[in-house]
């Protein structure tokens, strides 16, 4: 891959295809480009990347919830922030009670995404 714009969705396979540095650094350059400024651009890189990574593997919640976010009237990038603030949350939280399970999380997160609406992202 040469470029990323999160507006448009990647190709799966060319997106799995690249390794993760060249994942995050593809977003960070979007980023960097478009003058998107954050006071931690590597983090958010690697938020992007994750959730790409689970719509390029066809995670069905995640898929789901990016197409719902969307038909409610968030862009694509802005659907992908949505998403990834749950994520991060969910990491947050899983760091701090230093739960060692990882199947009780990740479905929390799912349970999470099924709840997420724009109105809830914008207002929180």
């Amino acid at each position: 891959m040469t470029s990323y714009d999160p507006e448009t969705s990647p190709p799966p396979s060319d997106w799995l295809r690249a390794d993760e540095a060249e994942r995050i650094d593809l977003v960070t350059t979007y980023h960097r480009h478009n003058k998107i400024t954050l006071p931690n651009a590597e983090l958010h890189a690697v938020v992007h990347v994750v959730v790409e990574n689970q719509v390029a593997l066809g995670e069905e919640t995640v898929v789901g919830t990016l197409a719902r976010l969307q038909t409610e009237g968030l862009s694509r990038h802005d659907a992908l922030h949505a998403i990834g603030s749950v994520l991060a949350g969910r990491l947050y939280e899983l760091m701090q009670e230093n739960q060692d399970a990882a199947e009780e999380p990740y479905r929390q997160y799912l349970e999470e995404l099924r709840r997420l609406t724009a109105r809830s992202w914008r207002t929180g």
